[in-house]
């Protein structure tokens, strides 16, 4: 008597299953989506900040953004609340983070005494930063997870606002000092126009988590941590500046050894399967 209702229970627990799938990615958790709001107010205490004239806090700010905004994702991957709210939210929030805030302190900081110029600087900066995003959610899964698609928009207001703190705490060289404002336009320039451009940029989503760490990479991060914490401020500045570099060198080694760039070569495979499809679909009809 239970045999004939097998399949229809069967049935109605993968439908079951289905739709509990589709709430919960509907749903709203708070644990990730706490730390999403945590990083969005860190940008937005930064932007307050810099109305105020305190760069060196606002670019700090801006960097705890960039530390709760690492955290959300993982903290709903480990708890198992991924959401598409969650996705949105974050992706929002990230346009606000490192696209608003450090294009509004660079220019408070320095941007602002080179008038018009300045302005559209920074506007330059935020929209490369919503274009990047834009991109970024639209090629989910079409570009490899080892590279990233243009420099990161994190890596972009990290450099950005690692040169506002590094202007602030350790001061420019005397000679420099009357450049001040031409340096912070070509790094957001710089940082803006390399979000939007196709260099692979090393993402590290390739290397697994593993639980033995080999003794001379304790070393060298032990020597790390006192470099840095030396000098934190051009530390973190440096950094960021040979990431950002990084891409084009890497673009640039490839063109040498006659490889394609990997991201091209993501593109171009999407672009070819999509005619083949359209092709199929010709075909059939």
């Amino acid at each position: 008597m239970t045999e004939p209702n097998t399949p229809r229970r069967e049935s109605l627990a993968s439908i079951g299953q289905r739709r509990l799938q589709a709430v919960k990615s509907k749903s709203i958790y708070v644990l990730p989506n706490a730390f999403t709001a945590a990083a969005l107010f860190a940008a937005f205490y930064g932007i307050i900040q810099a109305m105020n004239g305190n760069f060196s806090v606002a670019a700090i700010a801006v960097f705890f953004s960039m530390l709760f905004d690492g955290m959300d994702g993982r903290v709903a991957r480990l708890t198992h609340t991924q959401s598409e709210f969650g996705v949105q939210m974050d992706s929002l929030a990230d346009a606000v983070s490192f696209g608003i805030a450090p294009a509004l302190i660079v220019y408070e900081f320095s941007l602002v005494e080179l008038g018009k110029l300045g302005w559209a600087t920074a506007f330059i900066y935020a929209l490369c930063a919503l274009l990047r995003l834009a991109r970024f959610n639209c090629n989910v899964g079409v570009v490899s997870k080892n590279y990233f698609q243009g420099l990161p928009s994190p890596a972009a207001a990290a450099l950005v606002c690692g040169f506002v703190w590094l202007a602030v705490e350790n001061r420019l060289p005397d000679w420099l000092l009357p450049h001040q404002s031409t340096i912070a336009l070509v790094v957001t320039l710089y940082a803006g126009l390399t979000m939007v451009s196709n260099a692979p940029f090393f993402s590290g989503k390739s290397y697994a988590v593993v639980r033995t760490i080999p003794f001379w990479v304790i070393v060298v991060a032990s020597l790390a941590f006192i470099v840095i914490s030396s000098n934190v401020s051009l530390s973190i500045f440096v950094l960021f500046c040979i990431y950002a570099l990084s891409g084009y060198i890497y673009e640039f080694w490839c063109w040498w050894r006659g490889r394609p760039n990997p991201i091209q070569a993501d593109l171009a495979a999407q672009q070819a399967q999509l005619e083949k499809e359209e092709a199929a679909k010709k075909t059939a009809a």
